[in-house]
């Protein structure tokens, strides 16, 4: 019963509407112990041989009375039970949809798409039949089986009561014993449940790859593992689920048997009347589904207990970047101005004797452009995850126009912030609503100002739909270039202060790349703009470049004066134009 009291915050928010529904629940119960009476008292007027015509159509008005009461008391405390269980679903989507909106980069690498789809989707279920069919197979078999014993004892025989229910205790006993085991068993059945989500979203992302590969057997076969290993923990789970049932019928036969028994006995005595006995049975009748409810009612509480523990161990996870060291007064002109990196050091929070950046300083002016070069792995992406406030733990400050970025409100520093990956994630939508992301209010001619600025809208006139084509999941209909202009599209179309783009061009040719750089350097001025890339193609022009290795600056300056260095800049500078006039030959 834990689970009630977990939920109470619940309960106790929306108190009127289930004082409303148990009302009428409790209602539904007594108005059932109507018909059976009715039953007792025609058969002992059969028995006694006189029961008139008009006797007996007011007991059947009594009946069809007692039904369209039952019908209408159902009615109100279904909307009300069933409509508080909805309004708690939605408060537990939409609390679990804020706290993902609200966390960080470490958050996500802890935790698998598939396994927080499973805690906002099944788990919330299962939480949610708590709230409606839990309540309501509580309430209902407390009421229907405290009222049926009342019945039994005021209208039958207080002593065949009591010798009939002997067994109920018994039935307690197994469903208090079985609590437990069934808790654990959810739960590991809900994990399960995760795993086998994150893999089912997991091959069907990578579906390209599987089939380029020729994996496609073996991944079917780890599935088809995944899912015998998943069938072997929910067995575990039936087991002790299906225990229930036939102590249940057992009992239930014994306390049949029972009846007849001592009832027949009593009857024989003169001390109950056939009328009585009918009656007996018939609210015994009433008793079966109270005995089978607490099995299904432990089965209930026990998935839901274990389902709204795996979502609240979620929610108490905190996000470390925030808004609680923030200046609310800042306003986007009060950090248009210089952007100053002075990061002493920087490891990311899972492995944090591992050094990543390390004395990065520059400046970079309002309107200038600054280049980012080096390897793999040297610290270009690293150092634009900071600036976008993705790791906010590492000994220096980052300032624009004076102010340091942990004490921006995010909502105003994001703001002034395009930010276009490598790997690009478009949404299954049109190609007009996807470029429309960043500025939703922006008119059709804006959104094709922004696509010829990133060479995209010749390649969308030869689309079958235009601006309307609809583009897949993630793209998938687009090549990888297209994807790209259309994200550079997104970021442009929404004008703010600084332009990230982190290897954003790798996908393009190079005549596609001069022609989206001249349109850049066009539209920008006066705006800063930071390219993380590896062909330096894409920062020749950059008022500042640096080349960095193992998450330090090696080199430093304009491209003439990086190439006069002579060292890895000039270097690889001159592999890529040999690579350059070796592919035009070859062309």
């Amino acid at each position: 019963m834990g689970i009630f009291f977990k939920l109470g915050w619940f309960f106790k928010k929306e108190k009127k509407r289930y004082l409303i529904g148990i009302t009428f629940l409790a209602l539904t119960s007594v108005v059932n112990l109507v018909p059976p009476r009715i039953l007792g008292l025609m058969a002992d007027q059969l028995d006694k041989g006189h029961i008139s015509w008009q006797e007996y159509g007011l007991l059947i008005m009594a009946i069809v009375l007692a039904a369209l009461l039952l019908y209408g008391f159902r009615y109100f405390w279904r909307s009300q039970i069933w409509g508080g269980a909805a309004e708690l679903e939605l408060q537990l989507r939409s609390k679990l949809f804020r706290h993902f909106m609200a966390m960080d980069r470490t958050f996500y690498q802890r935790h698998r798409t598939g396994d927080l789809m499973a805690h906002a989707t099944n788990d919330v279920s299962a939480v949610q039949e708590v709230a409606g069919e839990g309540v309501l197979t509580l309430v209902d078999s407390l009421i229907m089986s405290v009222s049926t014993m009342v019945a039994m004892i005021a209208f039958v025989d207080w002593r065949l009561t009591l010798v009939a229910l002997l067994p109920l205790p018994f039935l307690a006993w197994g469903a208090w014993k079985l609590g437990d085991r069934l808790h654990d068993a959810f739960d590991k059945s809900q994990a399960a449940f995760s795993k086998l989500n994150n893999k089912t979203q997991e091959s069907v992302s990578g579906i390209k790859v599987l089939k380029t590969f020729g994996q496609g057997k073996e991944d079917t076969a780890a599935f088809n593992q995944m899912i015998d290993d998943t069938i072997k923990i929910n067995k575990k789970v039936f087991k002790w689920d299906s225990m229930f049932d036939p102590l249940g019928t057992f009992l239930i036969g014994l306390t049949y048997t029972i009846t007849i028994i001592y009832g027949g006995m009593l009857v024989f005595n003169k001390a109950l009347t056939i009328g009585q006995l009918v009656s007996f049975i018939a609210y015994i009748g009433n008793m079966v589904w109270p005995m089978f409810a607490i099995g299904y009612l432990f089965n209930i509480l026990e998935r839901g207990s274990a389902s709204y523990d795996r979502i609240e161990k979620l929610l108490e996870e905190k996000s470390e970047i925030t808004d609680k060291n923030a200046d609310q007064k800042l306003s986007a002109k009060d950090i248009a101005g210089d952007l100053i990196y002075h990061v002493k050091y920087f490891a990311y929070p899972d492995e944090p004797k591992v050094q990543v950046l390390n004395n990065i300083n520059f400046t970079l002016k309002t309107g200038q452009t600054l280049g980012l070069v080096g390897k793999v792995g040297a610290g270009k992406t690293t150092i634009i995850q900071l600036l976008l406030r993705e790791f906010d733990k590492y000994d220096g400050h980052i300032t624009l126009n004076g102010h340091d970025i942990r004490e921006i409100p995010l909502n105003v520093l994001l703001r002034q912030i395009s930010y276009v990956p490598q790997d690009n994630y478009l949404f299954s939508t049109s190609i007009q609503k996807n470029i429309a992301f960043s500025k939703a209010d922006s008119n059709e001619s804006a959104i094709v100002s922004a696509a010829k600025k990133s060479d995209l809208h010749n390649d969308i006139l030869q689309m079958p739909g235009g601006y309307n084509t609809l583009v897949g999941e993630n793209g998938v209909s687009l090549s990888g270039g297209q994807k790209q202009r259309m994200s550079i599209a997104r970021a442009l179309l929404k004008q703010s202060q600084i332009l990230v783009l982190d290897d954003a061009l790798s996908a393009v040719d190079a005549r596609t790349e001069m022609a989206i750089l001249h349109s850049l350097k066009k539209e920008r001025k006066g705006k800063t703009t930071l390219i993380a890339t590896h062909r330096l193609t894409s920062v020749m022009n950059a008022d500042l470049i640096l080349v960095l290795k193992n998450g330090r600056i090696v080199e430093r300056g304009t491209h003439d004066q990086l190439l006069k260095l002579n060292g890895w800049y000039a270097d690889m500078w001159q592999r890529q134009e040999l690579e350059d006039k070796v592919g035009d030959s070859n062309g």
